[in-house]
């Protein structure tokens, strides 16, 4: 039995439609228990997610409708009778109800056509040498931290070592539910202010990097890309690797000459797997690139990226003189700088999340 609307309204924030999920639901039973879906396992491994994560939100609604009906029958009955413990754990109860309400409303918004794909995470140094090198290492460390908490898989895929210290960019592929719909909003400039370990007078710097990201391509999305539009190139992969990796051309570069979009691969000593890997990057970069065009049209605003600087940022962490990270956007901050850094991001993108949903919901 479906929860009432108005509990409906309460878990999820009025975007999830029971009676279609209920509907769609009822489709993918019908479809895995076909014979004919198993002939190719890969299309029915993505049926039987799909599945099982429906299944999942819509036990959890149900889980709490039961939760909130037995919660006030117990107050209720605990007001009637003058049982002040019993009325006191009943309203525990209760909040933590609402709790995991919250969290459900929150995973609610990852509705948008691409938020449950895995997502790759660039990352790019501003001016600034090694100074912005190094914060761009830090910056790729949180991210890889907060997705190791959440049990995401973290795959590097190209990487460009700073001279003395950090990287000049890299990319890296996170692999989980939901990637792309978590990670989609902290693209964008990130800035850090502390004294640097490389200013021999210990003098405070303030440094830039830059955070893109873009979801990865299923068979659902469609990106056709014209070979004569892409030029190809080979070079030797950087860094440790042994002796193979140093002295074989199997990295891969590929050039969108209509947009300039470049994206590279040397993670595997492969030149086939590398190219592989590339061209699935290129694609979702031109979808990321489509997606921006289309928020540009619907806002009426530049959405384009630009300098690794003021122009852009997102969110300053400061280290010196004093202790705070802060998203310029939602205004979100704590004080907790060492827990940011070590990937707590969670109160920042669930933030982010909701000021996009009140944004898409002003604009329609």
């Amino acid at each position: 039995m479906p929860p009432t609307s108005a509990n409906r309204s309460l878990y999820c924030g009025g975007v999830f439609d029971w009676d279609v999920s209920e509907k769609r639901l009822d489709e993918l039973n019908a479809l895995v228990e076909s014979d004919a879906v198993w002939n190719d396992p890969q299309a029915a491994q993505k049926l039987m997610r799909e599945r099982n994560k429906l299944a999942g939100q819509m036990e959890a609604i149900r889980a709490l409708d039961r939760e909130l009906a037995d919660g006030i029958e117990l107050v209720e009955i605990g007001e009637a009778e003058g049982d002040e413990p019993l009325v006191l754990d009943a309203l525990i109860g209760l909040k933590a109800a609402r709790d995991r309400a919250a969290a459900a409303e929150l995973q609610a918004l990852l509705s948008g056509e691409a938020d449950g794909n895995d997502c790759y995470v660039e990352f790019n140094s501003g001016a600034g040498g090694t100074e912005s090198q190094d914060w761009t290492s830090m910056l790729r460390r949180m991210y890889v931290r907060w997705a190791n908490a959440r049990g995401f898989g973290v795959e590097e895929l190209d990487e460009h070592q700073g001279e003395e210290a950090g990287i000049k960019s890299a990319t890296v592929l996170i692999k989980g539910e939901n990637a792309y719909g978590w990670l989609k909003n902290e693209a964008g400039v990130h800035r850090l202010v502390r004294i640097s370990p490389f200013d021999s007078n210990a003098r405070r710097h303030t440094s830039f990097a830059s955070v893109w990201v873009y979801p990865v391509i299923d068979d659902k999305i469609e990106i056709d890309i014209a070979d004569k539009d892409v030029r190809v190139d080979t070079f030797r992969a950087s860094g440790a690797g042994g002796q193979h990796v140093n002295k074989t051309d199997s990295a891969i570069r590929l050039t969108h000459i209509p947009t300039g979009i470049v994206v590279s691969c040397q993670a595997e000593r492969s030149q086939h797997k590398n190219r592989a890997t590339a061209w699935n990057m290129l694609r979702a970069r031109l979808y990321e690139a489509e997606l921006q065009k289309r928020e540009a049209e619907q806002n009426a605003i530049e959405a384009t990226k630009t300098e690794i600087g003021w122009g852009r940022q997102i969110r300053s962490y400061v280290l010196q003189p004093y202790q705070m990270v802060k998203d310029l956007r939602t205004e979100v901050e704590t004080s907790d700088t060492q827990g940011v850094l070590d990937g707590d991001l969670d109160a920042f993108m669930a933030a982010a999340l909701a000021m996009k949903l009140k944004q898409d919901e002003e604009a329609a």
